[in-house]
This record gives structure tokens, C-alpha cells and sequence, in this order.
């Protein structure tokens, strides 16, 4: 369970991050559960430009979340993850990926040959194969190395 000073020190972390890029914010952080695990879930909102939030191709976002990671799971066993969203960025970037799966899978049911996505960072690869999970025609599969790991939709 995430107490009030986490989730005061979290806040506090954020606005300080935001404040040097000189971006106005407010932060919303709650627990939620992932599949049986706590996440702390950190919802950053700003009216100015989260660009620099969130970085290209969320390589910042990315960056904040990990470094949020470090600060609190090392202090919190009782959370087992930090997830950090700024403006729905993630949320509309899983929507998004979810749609692209969807299309590949249906491209496999017809070809019945495997279809290999683009590169997709941890977090939407999880996605992606909770997803398809349900499809019992389908198989999905991570390959390659990071930065570069995809995912290979294919016939089961």
C-alpha cells in the first residue's frame, strides 16, 4: 500500500523535475493494481507544453518513470511498480498500439503467415501480448534487443 509521504515525496519529485523544465503541472498519484501487483500511478497533467515531459518518442516519460522506480521501490516493498503518464500520452499510445495488433492479427488469420510489428518499448509489448492472449488462433512472441525488441504475431 502506498502511504501519504510516498506519495507526498512522489508529488514533490515531480513538481521539482517539471519546475526545471519550467513547466507548470499538477500531479495525481494513486494505487492501482496491475495483474495482482500493486503500481503506484502517476498522473502528470499540464496545460503548456508536455513535449519536454515527455520527450521524443517518450524517451523522458521513460526516463522519469525510471528514476521515479529507483527513489520509491527501493524505500516501498509493499509497490511493486511505477507507472507514469503525462497528459494520456501512454494511455492513447497503448489505444493506438492495441489497434495496430488487432489489424496485424487479422492480416495473419488471412495470409496465415507471421507478421513482425515495429519496435515497441516494455511496457507496450506487455500490452500488446495481454491483449492477444485472449485470441486462441494467435501467438505472439518478443524478439531482438532493446531498443529494437518487436513483437511476431503469428498463426498458433
Amino acid at each position: 500500500m502506498i502511504n501519504n509521504e510516498h506519495k507526498s515525496q512522489i508529488e514533490k519529485f515531480v513538481a521539482s523535475f517539471a519546475h526545471y523544465l519550467d513547466v507548470p503541472c499538477s500531479v495525481e498519484v494513486r494505487e492501482e493494481d496491475q495483474a495482482g501487483r500493486k503500481a503506484a500511478f502517476v498522473s502528470i497533467s499540464t496545460a503548456g507544453d508536455a513535449r519536454f515531459l515527455i520527450g521524443r518518442n517518450g524517451q523522458n516519460l521513460q526516463a522519469l518513470e525510471h528514476v521515479l522506480r529507483a527513489i520509491v521501490l527501493k524505500e516501498n516493498e509493499n509497490i511493486q511498480n511505477i507507472v507514469v503518464d503525462i497528459n494520456d500520452y501512454k494511455k492513447s499510445k497503448a489505444t493506438r498500439v492495441v489497434e495496430l495488433a488487432k489489424m496485424a492479427v487479422t492480416k495473419v488469420r488471412n495470409t496465415q503467415k507471421a507478421e513482425v510489428l515495429s519496435p515497441m518499448s516494455s511496457y507496450e509489448r506487455r500490452i500488446v501480448h495481454m491483449e492477444l492472449a485472449s485470441y486462441p488462433d494467435i501467438a505472439t512472441e518478443s524478439i531482438g534487443e532493446e531498443p529494437q525488441r518487436r513483437i511476431v504475431i503469428k498463426p498458433y
